[in-house]
């Protein structure tokens, strides 16, 4: 199945739910999870697949706790439950089988896995060494000194983390290597410290002494950066903008609140509201861009796609973990661009883009990826008509993304 999304005007108007952050719903649970019978109450918890299936299996974990039944787990295509599932389950008296898709089954858990049994706990490989499925029989960390490889994932080091405070020693880490994602690290360090977790950071360590979590009581999620990035680019395609945009803080834990500050070079402006931003659109010269992606991998396809429809040139780099995510991003974001005529080119760490016009292209494949579906549906807006194959796939972190672009004047019908 398909969708055919069709927008008359270049108009954007409108007031718009977010989605909430599931980066910050997972860290959440797995700390709701550690206070076990203390229980958080969390607001605007994110309804993504993602969360959903965490948060499955963290209660079922839970459920088992101390007994000896074994669990079975399926996190299907998501990487960040598999790897804080990973290192919840190291921790506790629970033995889990946990498995997945099999593009799933081809992203890397190696270095996770290494410092979970050299942290104390036993860890098995079911198929391929370095990679899921695993079976993990936890037992309580006894925690200690480590060096963890930070150029892979950040969630390996989140994971980590998040655990560190009910180790036996408490945990001292050394980065090594360039950081992957690292805003994504610092927003674990910060939502820990509202639960009263004393860290200290010395560089590239970091170290957090055996202690408890101490419950809030009540914690509300913040809105979702990421699925803001495809409003600003939205908002970089029309000729007049009105939007708000619900539940963003100025002061966020998220990385990808720097959209606001590069949507700029697209003539899209952002006033910070209580309720949330304003987004404007004033006439801008556009010049060619150079962004390093290393530390917000996720806004790439949004900033690659939108200088590509506005036709600007641009070097873009730091994409080198594009090719572990749902699919290998970097091909697909190059082939599609090329079927719509763009002047494009990679190499293993990065994208060149040639500013060229675009030409409507039949049908835009999303490789089984919600970020590819969600970055090239605004150019929609630019044609004035686009289909978008296996449309569903937004589910993963965006349910409503669909209903959200009828809600501002976009139709779409199946095909």
């Amino acid at each position: 199945m398909s969708y055919l999304i069709k927008k008359k005007t270049r108009s954007l108007n409108g007031r718009i739910h977010l989605p909430a952050s599931k980066s910050e719903s997972a860290r959440l649970l797995i700390i709701d999870a550690i206070l076990g019978a203390e229980h958080l109450e969390i607001e605007n918890l994110s309804e993504s697949n993602d969360t959903k299936l965490l948060r499955s299996a963290l209660e079922s974990l839970l459920r088992l706790k101390g007994t000896h039944i074994s669990l079975n787990v399926d996190v299907q295509d998501s990487g960040t439950a598999m790897r804080f599932l990973t290192a919840y389950a190291g921790g506790i008296n629970v033995k889990s089988y946990i498995t997945g898709f099999e593009r799933l089954k081809q992203r890397p858990l190696g270095i996770l896995v290494e410092k979970l049994r050299e942290l104390g706990t036993t860890i098995t490989y079911i198929e391929k060494e370095g990679f899921p499925p695993i079976l993990v029989e936890g037992k309580r960390l006894k925690g200690g000194e480590i060096e963890v490889d930070a150029s892979v994932s950040s969630q390996f080091i989140s994971a980590l983390l998040l655990m560190a405070p009910k180790m036996t020693n408490g945990l001292k880490m050394k980065l090594v290597g360039d950081i992957s994602s690292e805003p994504y690290i610092h927003m674990t360090l910060r939502i820990m410290q509202e639960f009263g977790i004393e860290i200290k950071r010395e560089g590239r360590i970091i170290s957090i002494a055996k202690q408890r979590y101490h419950n809030k009581g009540k914690f509300r999620i913040e809105s979702d950066w990421s699925a803001a990035s495809y409003w600003y680019q939205m908002a970089a395609f029309a000729d007049e903008v009105d939007l708000t945009l619900l539940g963003l803080k100025e002061n966020s834990t998220q990385g990808d609140a720097i959209i606001a500050k590069w949507a700029e070079a697209f003539g899209v402006q952002t006033t910070f509201r209580d309720e949330g931003v304003h987004l404007s659109k004033q006439k801008k010269e556009l010049n060619a861009l150079n962004l390093d992606f290393y530390a917000n991998p996720d806004l790439a396809q949004t900033i690659i796609a939108t200088a590509a429809g506005l036709q600007i040139s641009g070097k873009f780099t730091g994409l080198t973990n594009l090719r572990l995510k749902e699919t290998n991003r970097i091909e697909a974001l190059v082939n599609e661009l090329k079927a719509m005529g763009a002047q494009v080119s990679n190499d293993k760490d990065s994208i060149t883009l040639l500013a060229s016009p675009l030409k409507i292209n039949k049908k835009v494949h999303v490789y089984a990826d919600h970020r590819m579906a969600m970055s090239f549906a605004p150019l929609t807006m630019l044609f004035g008509e686009l289909e978008i194959d296996s449309p569903s796939v937004v589910a993963k972190s965006y349910p409503n993304f669909w209903s959200d672009l009828k809600s501002v004047g976009f139709e779409w019908s199946e095909k």
